[in-house]
């Protein structure tokens, strides 16, 4: 019954081979599989070539899409049309007769990232240039892999889906699969669980220690010499304390804590302002807080400070360690426990980012942390989407992690541009006129 079943399905599950496949189909495919070979251009990429290549995006969970399509294919708009059509975040490449190309949602690869991939692997035989784009892309991209891809597509591009409801053992197997994806998102969760548990241990400490300094100030609004704006400037370090513990209390992701560090650091200036005005002293200027520890309170002046193997550069310092620097001592940093014993927060993995970028927003970071460990994982386009994004010049913008089905909801300024002139246009240049446009 089930042989007869297929027999049925296949004419209407073939792709049709006298018109070029369409886009819809295509997409389709690829919500099953992450590779396509068009039946036109089979000969470019080998049925077990193309197994190979999926399996290793499967087992990264990484959303990457590869097309193979043939020469002849329309090229106009078709990175557009192919991402409106799939509705999936990710990372899109087609190698199109002897031409190859790729686009990406920045949230997922920044379009200098897709520029450079495609430029490295120019020139190359389908089958090396694939695999090597394959090999780099998955080490820079961010998000996970869509949960459709439990199942898979045959070599033809059919999809699994369909001949799934024909045969039992094809149920099973696409169970299976589903299950991996399942344990990877779980083993994924549960990173992100480990690594908000030490960062709240962290955070917490904070909220206390700005708590006992709202403690030792020992500020009565209605003590003699208090005006409103002591009363304001009162009010605002309470509100910044109360929201603080609010924020810290609904956290469940790392990047959430963002939004904790940077009310703490509201409060903190407010305090300064406080500070100033009961002791008749000109207002601080609006400064980023001691990049060696927030907890010192707002910076008075930049310092130069050289990280272990890293070079020199500027940073926000407090009086105190201002001082500590110009007498050739070290600061005093701020430590946290890590599995190799205590090391300064920069230092410290990647759980870190969220917690510093709430202290030093306004695109100040990449220029602190750079050469640093903390500073060299948030370069990394993966670290926008596990940890959040919005750190200046680290990560892509929010919004769709990669493999999140978001239909047309993306920018298509990603995935517009190329082909241009007889050329792709150098992958990732994302300016100029329609998809694989020019000459065609």
């Amino acid at each position: 019954m089930a042989l007869a079943a297929l027999t049925v399905l296949w004419p209407a599950l073939a792709p049709p081979a006298s018109a070029a496949t369409s886009v819809s189909t295509i997409a389709e495919a690829l919500r099953e599989n992450p590779v396509y070979v068009d039946e036109a251009a089979s000969d470019q990429l080998s049925p077990s070539d193309a197994d190979v290549l999926a399996d290793q995006i499967k087992n990264a969970d990484k959303p990457l899409f590869i097309a193979v399509l043939p020469a002849g294919y329309p090229t106009q708009n078709l990175f557009t049309k192919l991402r409106t059509a799939t509705g999936v975040t990710g990372l899109y490449a087609i190698r199109l007769g002897d031409r190859f190309d790729a686009r990406a949602d920045s949230s997922v690869l920044p379009r200098a990232a897709v520029q450079n991939l495609v430029t490295t692997v120019a020139g190359e035989d389908t089958r090396s240039q694939l695999s090597d784009f394959t090999n780099s892309a998955l080490t820079n991209m961010g998000g996970s892999a869509p949960a459709s891809w439990g199942g898979g597509s045959d070599d033809n591009g059919v999809p699994t889906g369909a001949l799934i409801t024909a045969g039992a053992v094809l149920v099973a197997g696409g169970a299976g699969g589903y299950a991996l994806v399942r344990r990877r998102r779980r083993r994924h969760a549960e990173e992100q669980r480990a690594a908000l548990e030490k960062l709240r241990v962290v955070v917490d400490e904070d909220i206390t220690a700005f708590g006992e300094e709202l403690d030792r100030l020992d500020f009565h609004p209605a003590e003699k010499g208090a005006d409103d704006a002591m009363r304001a400037d009162y009010e605002r370090a309470l509100d910044a304390y109360e929201q603080a513990k609010t924020l810290m209390a609904a956290v469940t992701k790392p990047e959430e804590v963002r939004g904790v560090t940077q009310a703490l650091e509201e409060g903190r200036f407010s305090l300064a302002q406080l500070a100033a005005r009961r002791e008749g002293r000109p207002l601080p200027e609006r400064r980023a807080p001691c990049f060696f520890d927030p907890r010192h309170g707002p910076s008075v002046t930049d310092a130069t400070w050289t990280p272990p193997s890293g070079a020199p550069r500027e940073v926000p310092v407090c009086a105190a360690d201002a001082t500590r620097l110009a007498d050739g001592r070290d600061p005093v940093m701020r430590e946290v426990d890590t599995d190799e014993g205590r090391r300064p927060y920069w230092d410290a993995g990647p759980a870190y980012g969220p917690w510093a970028g709430g202290y030093f927003g306004g695109g100040i970071l990449p220029g602190l942390l750079v050469g640093t460990v903390l500073g060299s994982m948030m370069a990394t386009p993966s670290y926008a989407a596990d940890y959040g994004s919005g750190y200046g010049d680290f990560g892509g913008p929010g919004g769709y992690e990669g493999g999140d089905v978001s239909g047309a909801d993306f920018d298509s300024d990603d995935f517009s541009g190329g082909f241009g002139g007889g050329d792709f246009g150098g992958g990732g240049d994302f300016g100029g006129g329609g998809d694989f446009g020019g000459g065609f």
